[in-house]
């Protein structure tokens, strides 16, 4: 192995402790995926985003709306249970067999930043009902006899005249947004190196196979389809790997859930590539067919192997899986793969030709199962 190719660029930030510890994080900046419709008065607003929302989610994307009202939100009835509870000082979450709805008060950091940060995390793209004071991209729409958009308003990116083809042009444009920022999205690479190697009775990163340790390997496969490389757990490495940065598990949880989070929260916007230490044939064709299954609207890529099992760590990981992963945590789900039951995660099943990239070894009797003749176990100190 050639240690040269492991010095990737260190455009991630520093640790900050805090963040593993509480997922906290830094607001975003605007994305290209949020996205405001504005025009005056019965330009047609709420209708063109109701076609357009209808597309989008048919095409397989999770959308989230904001509407701006100036004259007071009212989705509840005075006297009611809920409302009695909001107006005593509780937030109230309103759940029904088919929709949840949460009424909260107003906080010093309550507004459209605070609302679209919310939305952004679940949602694949978040449009917005008018703020043409923002420097949001827009679509502008016009009425039938409306004036053209103010002087003022910036970022206009579509104008849709009355009665032409608003929704498939306004559909088209959004589209390419999404498309446009979730291809600009960076991708990391994360090889998981904390677990106790109990069955194997020794680092399984440490054992070699067929000339390199299996942390190298895996380091390796994922160099080339990521832009940087982390170390998630304490586990000891070879030298060649000393380079990397090292962030540790999160505090309080158990298995690769808490190395998988402690990324996630470290760099929250960004995609994952988790790899696993115990994965002798993992390869860079491998990993170049799993990244090539992500698209729009998914979540998370998590094969499913021909033994019917899901192998969530050779995987990807995009940055609206976390809070699902935070969820599953909260509940004392640490194994990885119950997000596979998320209509958002897919689980393609690999080629014949690169299944066995998926096969972990756990003991030493699997290791020597998959070693050539050739090859000599040993482990690196």
């Amino acid at each position: 192995m050639n240690p040269h190719r492991l010095h990737l660029s260190n455009r991630l930030p520093a640790v900050d402790l805090r963040r593993l510890e509480t997922g906290a994080t830094k607001s975003r900046t605007p994305s290209p995926s949020v996205i405001a419709v504005c025009g005056f008065k019965n330009s047609g607003k709420t209708t063109l985003l109701e076609g357009v929302i209808r597309v989008l989610c048919n095409q397989g994307l999770a959308v989230g709306a904001i509407k701006h009202d100036a004259h007071g939100v009212q989705v509840d009835h005075q006297g009611k249970d809920s409302d009695r509870l909001f107006r005593v000082g509780a937030d109230v979450s309103l759940h029904g067999p088919n929709e949840t709805l949460a009424r909260r008060h107003p906080s010093s950091e309550a507004g459209l930043a605070e609302a679209v940060e919310m939305l952004l995390w679940r949602h694949d793209v978040v449009l917005v009902e008018g703020h043409k004071e923002t420097q949001l991209p827009k679509i502008w729409v016009h009425g039938p006899n409306s004036p053209p958009a103010p002087a003022g308003v910036s970022d206009i990116g579509l104008e849709l005249a009355w009665g032409s083809e608003r929704t498939t042009r306004a559909t088209a444009w959004i589209m390419d947004r999404v498309d446009t920022a979730w291809r600009e999205r960076r991708i990391n690479g994360v090889v998981m190196v904390g677990g106790a190697s109990r069955r194997m009775g020794r680092p399984k990163q440490l054992v070699v196979h067929r000339g390199v340790t299996l942390s190298e390997r895996a380091v390796e496969a994922i160099h080339d389809a990521v832009e940087n490389i982390v170390l998630a757990g304490s586990g000891p490495v070879p030298g060649s790997l000393k380079n990397l940065l090292r962030l540790p598990d999160s505090p309080g949880m158990v298995g690769p859930l808490a190395g998988l989070l402690s990324v996630m929260r470290w760099a929250p916007n960004e995609t994952w590539v988790v790899a696993a230490c115990d994965l002798p044939s993992v390869s860079s064709e491998a990993v170049a067919w799993l990244i090539a299954q992500r698209r729009p609207g998914v979540w998370a890529v998590m094969p499913r192997l021909r033994d019917g099992e899901v192998e969530p760590l050779l995987a990807v990981y995009e940055p609206q899986a976390r809070p699902l992963l935070e969820a599953q945590a909260a509940r004392g789900q640490w194994g990885p793969r119950h997000l596979a039951a998320n209509d958002r995660v897919i689980c393609p099943t690999p080629p014949a030709e690169l299944s066995a990239a998926w096969r972990n070894v756990n003991t030493p009797e699997e290791m020597t199962s998959v070693s050539m003749p050739r090859d000599t176990e040993q482990t690196v100190l």
